[in-house]
């Protein structure tokens, strides 16, 4: 269903992480186990306000933003998805801290390559993954749009801060931001698609069995689902990955 952007993530490993470099806090210990922990708690917020209501989530993000080394419009996304799926989807449990364990892996919260998040979610430079044409190791997936989206009118590529290819944003794909475009470029849209698209894989992400339904249906990789588990165990204790 999706690629990786061809590059190995460095994450954290299970054990002890400072706070920061040059802390004297005790370091903080990363949990084990799945599903990682939900992290800070997320507050109430009205989706049916004008605009881009992760706005509402800035004041909850900007704090945290820094220690955690994702900047506060990204940070706000995952917490709006995630609130969003509690509100509408209550039985899956997704926690933002998971969506922003995927983000990290995909384009480092959407910063890979020196593209940078801007204050309405949009990604620029736009993210393009691989091109996915069977090459080891590489699923093959001939267009699927004629370049349209990805760019790209021979084979299809991951797109986005999230990394969807196509076929499945054109399923999936939702407008998070309230600008009327489902946009696989715009972090807050990403983001509420990757939840909304885990939780109707994975059922209850609460539980162990769900959780891992879910992200290896997100990728079918022990490797990838160990990789997101740390980072998102990371950001639930308050440090980054």
């Amino acid at each position: 269903m999706k690629n990786r952007l061809g590059w190995v993530a460095a994450v954290v490993s299970v054990g002890f992480v400072a706070a920061a470099c040059g802390s004297t806090e005790p370091p903080r210990q990363i949990p084990e186990g799945i599903p990682p922990g939900p992290g800070t708690p997320v507050p109430m917020i009205d989706f049916n306000a004008p605009g881009r209501t992760a706005d509402l989530l800035l004041a909850w993000a900007e704090p945290q933003s820094a220690e955690l080394n994702i900047s506060a419009p990204a940070l706000a996304a995952y917490a709006h998805a995630a609130a969003i799926m509690e509100a509408t989807s209550p039985d899956c449990g997704i926690a933002w801290t998971t969506l922003a364990g995927i983000g990290y892996i995909e384009s480092r919260h959407g910063t890979y390559q020196g593209s940078s998040v801007a204050p309405d979610g949009t990604v620029s430079p736009p993210i393009r993954g691989i091109p996915l044409d069977g090459a080891p190791g590489v699923a093959e997936i001939p267009d699927t749009d004629g370049g349209l989206m990805d760019g790209d009118p021979e084979h299809d590529r991951a797109m986005g801060p999230m990394q969807f290819i196509p076929e499945t944003w054109r399923k999936w794909g939702v407008d998070a931001n309230g600008d009327g475009v489902a946009n696989p470029d715009n972090l807050d849209d990403a983001a509420l698609t990757a939840a909304r698209y885990l939780c109707a894989r994975g059922g209850d992400l609460r539980t162990p069995e769900g959780w891992e339904r879910a992200l290896m249906a997100y990728n079918q990789s022990g490797v990838y689902l160990r990789d997101v588990r740390d980072a998102a165990a990371a950001y639930s204790v308050g440090t980054r990955a």
